[in-house]
């Protein structure tokens, strides 16, 4: 972990979309953060010590889901698939689909597995999930205050947590999508062919010695989303009032509610999403798991 001394800084942006403005300052205390998100090394040890099943393993209850078939009702999170073309950008359901099996394990399907992935974030992991870790740890997951001043580096109103370019010198600064979402890929370091998480670390870290926050994976923070202005759905797929994000048909849950996110992820992408700031927010079904979707903790001073 690393200790910030805290203190005042900006939180959002007027520059890029509605759910970040206005801009305010805000007062930080002092506080420790982890220096990466959670890594699958360290969620397996907390499962090992612990028992912990996590919600996308768990048995779904047909109470919470009325009118659902029984055949939807299986355990498994939400898992990005790359488009062969391009497509229109209005419906997230185009690139994203509900994957029975899909958990940490198992973070893009029952056939996949963390061979290599060691150092990589943690996905598949809901909001309980997280906060049971941290509980574990002896940690807090982070405000979005605290979260944002960290991401800052103390660069306070910049564009990105590393300055105003966003490849200074044309070096990439973060594992984001580059192409035209959600077809076209241009790999970056630590990438394959297809877009997907990279080791922690392997892009430079901001101005207080933090690794990955931006891009690589969204995190999870303790506030509530709201009561600012609402955009859609971008690569985050969220649930809106009266859905749910756990299993399809969506229009059958009983809705959740909903936790800010933060940092964008490897599908964020300058055509689309443009998420991959330090204002940046999305609300995310607290019962949500996604293959990009992680955390990291914190400590008071």
């Amino acid at each position: 972990m690393v200790r910030l001394a805290g203190g005042e800084g900006s939180m959002g942006s007027v520059d890029f979309f509605p759910e970040e403005r206005p801009v305010r300052r805000v007062v930080v205390e002092p506080f420790w953060i982890d220096t990466h998100p959670v890594t699958n090394t360290a969620f397996r040890r907390f499962v090992r010590e612990t028992g912990y099943v996590t919600v996308a393993e768990r048995e779904l209850d047909p109470a919470d889901f009325p009118g659902a078939r029984a055949a939807d009702l299986v355990p498994g999170g939400l898992v990005f698939r790359r488009c062969d073309r391009p497509v229109p950008l209005d419906d997230w359901r185009r690139w994203w689909g509900y994957t029975p099996g899909a958990n940490w394990r198992h973070p893009v399907g029952p056939d996949s597995d963390l061979t290599g992935r060691d150092q990589h974030p943690v996905t598949q992991v809901a909001y309980d999930d997280a906060a049971a870790y941290a509980a574990w740890a002896g940690k807090l997951l982070p405000s979005e205050a605290q979260w944002e001043f960290a991401a800052r580096g103390g660069l306070d109103r910049a564009t990105f947590s590393w300055g105003e370019e966003f490849a200074p010198r044309g070096r990439r600064m973060a594992n984001t999508w580059l192409g035209r979402f959600p077809w076209e890929f241009l790999p970056g370091r630590g990438q394959t062919d297809q877009p997907g998480t990279t080791k922690v670390g392997t892009y430079p870290p901001n101005g207080y010695g933090l690794f990955d926050m931006t891009g690589n994976v969204w995190e999870w923070t303790v506030d509530h989303f709201g009561p600012r202005p609402e955009a859609g759905s971008c690569c985050a797929p969220h649930a809106t009032q009266g859905d749910t994000d756990r299993t399809p048909p969506p229009e059958a849950g009983q809705g959740h509610p909903r936790r800010v996110i933060k940092g964008g992820s490897y599908l964020c992408a300058p055509n689309y999403c443009l998420r991959y700031r330090p204002p940046a927010r999305q609300g995310q079904s607290e019962d949500t798991a996604t293959c990009h979707l992680g955390f990291r903790c914190v400590l008071p001073d």
